[in-house]
């Protein structure tokens, strides 16, 4: 009789996505702290101060209230009501609540869009540099990553022109990251808008724009909102949420803006895989 071994029944899911270095670095750095070790960890995007007192007390508050049992799925009306009116005021987006999703976490946002939109075989635009988690999310889902490469001397920014000659009838997202992570470059308007007449041209292309860092930019700069460019609010999901900007990496709270269709197939999507937010 043959030797049972349960990992020859794990899926292609799992086997065919390695764990990400700087998720093992990440795990290194606290062991070497754990050993006493002075240690400066360049691995996951961790502010150096605490999560701010105010919001702290309020969550003590909302604690001592009650508010602890479960949240809807797309997360509570107040909060979804609030994120819509910082897009329209901070970012120059016109959405709704009911097209805001709340995620646990900006990587959960990311996540339940690609699987809503991305099938078998389909392909998706990565901008290298990139955050190490995209292009796994995209092979779970079955689609086939598409990388284009920047260089020190463009800025670490993915020209609109390669992206066009990029574009097949098999595309399906363009996944942009301003501000980026890793480089930190951030795409101006003029760069965007030229990336958006590209997607405009495509018949069914849509971008997942990556805003997650957009309140860490030293120059002054003001990062753009590609959704908020003319003819773009319908082939565009906006991912946020509250780690970087409030130092809330381990309250797990994150957030999607999308065309409300898009938006119902991501609740859809949350609903199947976990619950609403702990927000």
């Amino acid at each position: 009789m043959s030797i049972f071994r349960p990992e020859n029944n794990l899926t292609w899911r799992v086997t065919g996505v390695e764990e990400a270095a700087i998720l093992r670095m990440s795990r290194k750095a606290r062991e070497l702290r754990a050993q006493g070790r002075d240690i400066i960890s360049l691995t996951i995007g961790e502010p150096d101060f605490d999560t701010p007192d105010h919001i702290r007390h309020a969550a003590c508050r909302a604690l001592e209230e009650g508010w602890t049992h479960y949240a809807p799925i797309p997360g509570l009306p107040e909060l979804r009501a609030a994120i819509a009116e910082k897009l329209r005021s901070e970012n120059g987006l016109s959405c709704t609540p009911d097209e805001v999703v709340v995620t646990n976490g900006a990587k959960q946002a990311i996540t339940n869009t690609i699987f809503s939109l991305v099938s078998e075989g389909d392909e998706v635009i990565l901008m290298r540099p990139y955050w190490v988690a995209y292009e796994g999310i995209v092979r779970l889902a079955g689609g086939r990553p598409v990388v284009l490469s920047s260089t020190i001397e463009n800025g670490y920014k993915v020209a609109a022109t390669q992206v066009a000659a990029a574009l097949t009838e098999r595309t399906k997202l363009v996944l942009l990251n301003s501000p980026s992570n890793p480089s930190g470059a951030v795409h101006s308007a003029t760069e965007l808008k030229a990336l958006a007449n590209v997607i405009r041209s495509h018949p069914s292309v849509m971008v997942v724009s990556d805003e997650i860092y957009e309140y860490i930019v030293f120059d002054g700069t003001r990062p753009v909102s590609i959704g908020s460019l003319p003819g773009m609010k319908p082939r565009t999901i906006t991912i946020n949420g509250f780690s970087k900007g409030f130092a809330m990496t381990g309250w797990r709270l994150g957030y999607a803006a999308a065309p409300e269709p898009v938006a119902r197939a991501i609740q859809k999507m949350q609903g199947a895989l976990t619950a609403g937010a702990n927000a």
